[in-house]
């Protein structure tokens, strides 16, 4: 039984030092500063977080025009300024006077968001799909095990043992229980589709904006309750609640943001651009995205999203092919981080 039970004490201990060096290695990464105001926005609430910003600065400045119940057409000589406007300004080229939760969705699991979370994966500042999938079931496996052994540990006490002999679930149960412990924190550390660089990221550009006047990085860093125009506000509200079915999102990416439950759910359910699986994976910031604007996201909320989930972000071509969502997955820091 001694030999039995040191032998519990290396495997636990062994095992859980291998869990938290794996996960730490598959979020470790050259990380660096995000390019523009979309990696940003992604990384803080994930593609819906990333859309509903391009479409305030296209609306602040007369580029679309937004009517009830939910309508959005373009105004002409419209001209984008960003890739997640060109695919806004695609969209409605393609559907003129399209409803505005449909185009929300179009252009969330769009190439031009997608593209983005990959590069912020390629960088570093998010995870990949894969690599949380993989960190979830070395989680789950330990989890189980130790739970198991624990259980067989009252089992075997319930033997005769010598007057001066302990039970043997005294000799094993305590490190069983950190084991148990170590495992379920880092499940949850794996949840997060945004990585300590991404949140760091995200914070600096935070910092450095958060007095930008325009209704786009107001929308993009602060979140929904940020867009100037009220009859917008309402607009982008309302259709960020509006249900998401299977057949509405298909396979694409997307993510949480921090304005509805729906956008979670959706996060959730989404795939990762570049055609990977992934809320978290999804698109957006999954376990990453912050309602509040602050830490990482795609994470978000997004960004953290099922198996099948993923991660989009949308911006500039300097961030190359991505998407913590992340989406949804995955995913960024967010609510769930």
């Amino acid at each position: 039984m001694n030999l039995f039970a040191l032998l519990l004490w290396a495997a636990v201990i062994i095992g859980s030092a291998l869990l938290i060096v794996h996960l730490r290695s598959a979020r470790a990464g050259g990380g660096g500063p995000v390019h523009d105001l979309s990696e940003a926005a992604f990384l803080i609430g994930g593609p819906p977080r990333v859309v509903d910003a391009a479409l305030a600065a296209l609306h602040s400045d007369g580029r679309i025009a937004v009517g009830g119940p939910g309508i959005v057409v373009p105004r002409p000589g419209a001209t984008p300024r960003s890739h997640v406007e060109r695919a806004v300004l695609q969209e409605l080229d393609a559907a003129p006077h399209q409803a505005l939760h449909e185009l929300r969705l179009a252009v969330m699991r769009g190439a031009a968001v997608q593209e983005i979370g990959d590069g912020l994966a390629a960088r570093g500042l998010m995870v990949t799909a894969e690599v949380r999938r993989a960190g979830q079931r070395w989680c789950r496996t330990l989890l189980f095990g130790w739970v198991a052994l624990f259980i067989l540990s009252f089992a075997l006490s319930t033997g005769d043992t010598g007057y001066y002999e302990l039970p043997f679930i005294f000799k094993s149960g305590p490190v069983l229980f950190v084991g148990i412990l170590v495992a379920t924190l880092c499940a949850a550390y794996n949840a997060r589709r945004v990585t300590p660089a991404g949140r760091r990221a995200a914070t600096a550009y935070q910092r450095d904006h958060v007095y930008a006047p325009d209704a786009g990085h107001q929308v993009g860093l602060r979140g929904l309750r940020a867009v100037p125009d009220e009859e917008l506000r309402t607009q982008l509200i309302a259709a960020a609640r509006m249900p998401v079915t299977g057949r509405t999102v298909g396979s694409h990416a997307s993510s949480s943001s921090s304005s509805s439950g729906t956008d979670a759910a959706l996060f959730a359910t989404l795939h990762w651009c570049a055609g990977t699986p992934g809320n978290g994976g999804g698109c957006g910031g999954a376990s990453g995205g912050t309602g509040g604007g602050g830490g990482g996201g795609c994470s978000a909320s997004a960004c953290s999203g099922g198996s099948s989930g993923s991660s989009c972000s949308s911006g500039s071509s300097s961030s190359g092919s991505s998407c913590s969502s992340s989406s949804g997955s995955s995913c960024g820091g967010g609510s769930s981080s």
